[in-house]
């Protein structure tokens, strides 16, 4: 993994950003129509930290929540997963956000999302009361353009977190534009780009760049982001394509089709791909691997209900990475298929 070779961490990976606890609706339609709700959790930052935990690493997440029940549940569950919480700081004055969504998927007209997140504890995140010694005691740290959006305070932890310092840890950065979050008069794209631009390692939509940026292609992504050693650009159901820079200085284009998912709930995708993307780069898998996992782990959270699940078993993922292109274009998974390891059966082959 590059910046990594002599570095000796403590930390595999530690995600800093805002955890909500998330109400999903008992059934699908309008929030006002829905008569209940079940809890769970939900956070770019700590869903990557949760899943990277349960494939076996040395995950850490950092963060803020209020000194209420809300807080508790959030610290109580991540630690479940494996997730080192020892950093999590509690705010007596500010509460934990929380927030309500509807069954259906965010990029239709009908999804719905209700955020109680103005003024939460993690919004006061800044670099005076974040404990840098977690942060950079790691060989990765995992950021998203979520946390920046939240306050000033919060976008001067991540420009500081990003600026070039000695013994740095690679820094991931998931791009996350999320226009709603932006505060009125403030340029999120141009900050996203920015610090997409000091990072090593950048997730991209293909569709949010174009939305954020107005390119359009993956050439045309990467021409706006030059610097990261790694630009990987989601494209959908396409799959995704992935920048590397070699020794040269030149770019290896690799891209890497989509899987064939009988899709459940398509919330948690994009987070459980970074997730899989990072646990291979961890292993020094190579790069077509690196989006094969990624694309197997979001296909774990795609077949669930939820947010987070169990990944596949780390020897069943790595046999379905290392197929071949036909065999990798024949897959298609539903839901239960992470535990057809355990059963001794095989995933669909159509």
């Amino acid at each position: 993994m590059p910046g990594s070779a002599a570095r000796t961490a403590t930390a595999d990976v530690v995600c800093l950003g805002e955890s909500m606890v998330t109400f999903l609706p008992s059934q699908p339609g309008r929030l006002a129509d829905v008569p209940s709700f079940g809890r769970g959790i939900g956070g770019a930052e700590s869903n990557v930290a949760c899943a990277l935990a349960a494939a076996g690493h040395r995950a850490k997440w950092v963060g803020r929540v209020g000194a209420d029940g809300f807080g508790d549940h959030l610290v109580d569950t991540i630690t479940g997963y494996g997730v080192d919480t020892s950093a999590v700081r509690r705010d007596p004055g500010r509460p934990t956000g929380i927030y309500f969504r509807t069954a259906t998927d965010r990029a239709t007209d009908t999804h719905e999302v209700a955020y109680y997140r103005a003024g939460s504890a993690a919004s006061a995140m800044s670099p005076h009361n974040v404990p840098y010694e977690d942060l950079l005691d790691t060989r990765v740290l995992h950021l998203s353009g979520i946390t920046a959006a939240l306050s000033a305070d919060c976008l001067a932890l991540l420009h500081d977190l990003t600026a070039p310092r000695d013994g740095r840890p690679l820094i991931s950065f998931d791009v996350n534009h999320r226009p709603g979050l932006w505060r009125d008069g403030e340029a999120g794209p141009e900050v996203l780009l920015d610090l997409a631009r000091r990072s090593d390692l950048v997730f991209v939509g293909e569709d949010e760049a174009e939305e954020a940026w107005g390119v359009h292609g993956t050439e045309a992504v990467r021409a706006a982001l030059p610097e990261p050693d790694v630009l990987v650009v989601k494209r959908g159901s396409d799959g995704a394509t992935v920048f590397s820079r070699t020794g040269s200085g030149a770019d290896t284009v690799t891209t890497v089709p989509s899987l064939r998912v009988d899709v459940v709930a398509a919330v948690g995708a994009g987070d459980a791909f970074a997730a899989g993307f990072l646990s291979a780069t961890l292993r020094d898998l190579p790069v077509r691997d690196r989006a094969r996992h990624g694309h197997l782990m979001a296909a774990a959270v795609l077949t669930v209900p939820g947010d987070l699940t169990g990944p596949p078993p780390r020897a069943y993922a790595d046999r379905l990475a290392a197929l071949d292109d036909e065999a990798w274009g024949t897959l298609r998974l539903g839901p239960g298929w992470t535990a057809a390891a355990g059963a001794n059966e095989e995933v669909r082959v159509t």
